[in-house]
C-alpha cells in the first residue's frame, strides 16, 4: 500500500512496516505524530521509540515514506512483534549491495546464504595473478556460500527472483 494509506491505517490503530523492517511505526494520537518502533541493534538504546520529527536520516525516512510496499505489521512479519521480516529478491540485491548476507526461508540446507564479494582475483596456469575487473561491474560478484564451500557468480533461478521468502543472515 502507498504511505498515504499506510498513514490512515496508522491513524485507526495499526502498525505498519515495510517489508525487510524488524520494527514498525505506529500513530500516536496523544502527540499527533508517528512513533518508530526500532529493533534492539538498529537504534542506541534498545527497543527504543523515536518520534519521527527527532529521525537523524531525513533523506532515509522520506525514501521510506515514498515507499509504496507498506503493509500491516504483526506477529508473523516483524521480528519485534516476535515474527520475522521477508523480502523480495529486487530487495535481496539491494541488500547484499550494502554488505548484507541473505537467503532464502525456503532452502533447504543450514547455513546457506548469499553475499556481494568484492576484489576477486585468480591465480592463472602461469602462476600469474590476475585481478578480475569487469568494465560494467567492476570487480564484484554474488558468492552462494554453502556447505560445500563458496560459488562465485551464482545465478539466481527464476523461483529465486519470484521469491518473497528472502531474508537477512544473522
Amino acid at each position: 500500500m502507498r504511505f498515504v494509506e499506510a498513514l490512515k491505517a496508522m491513524k485507526n490503530g495499526a502498525k505498519v512496516k515495510l517489508p525487510s523492517w524488524g520494527g514498525y511505526w505506529c500513530w500516536d494520537a496523544e502527540k499527533e505524530t508517528v512513533m518508530i518502533h526500532c529493533r534492539p541493534q538498529d537504534s542506541d538504546h534498545q527497543g527504543e521509540i523515536l518520534d519521527i520529527r527527532e529521525t537523524q536520516r531525513v533523506e532515509y525516512t522520506l525514501s521510506n515514506v515514498a515507499s509504496d510496499e507498506w503493509m500491516i505489521a504483526n506477529e508473523e512479519n516483524c521480528p519485534v512483534l516476535g515474527g520475522e521480516a521477508m523480502f523480495g529478491f529486487g530487495d535481496a540485491i539491494k541488500y547484499i549491495k550494502r554488505g548484507l548476507k541473505v537467503k532464502r526461508k525456503g532452502w533447504n540446507g543450514k547455513n546457506q546464504y548469499i553475499q556481494l564479494a568484492t576484489g576477486i582475483s585468480y591465480k592463472s596456469a602461469t602462476g600469474e595473478i590476475v585481478n578480475c575487473n569487469h568494465d560494467a561491474i567492476g570487480n564484484k560478484a554474488i558468492a552462494f556460500v554453502g556447505t560445500s564451500g563458496v560459488q562465485m557468480g551464482w545465478l539466481a533461478s527464476q523461483a529465486d527472483m519470484l521469491a518473497e521468502d528472502w531474508v537477512f543472515v544473522d
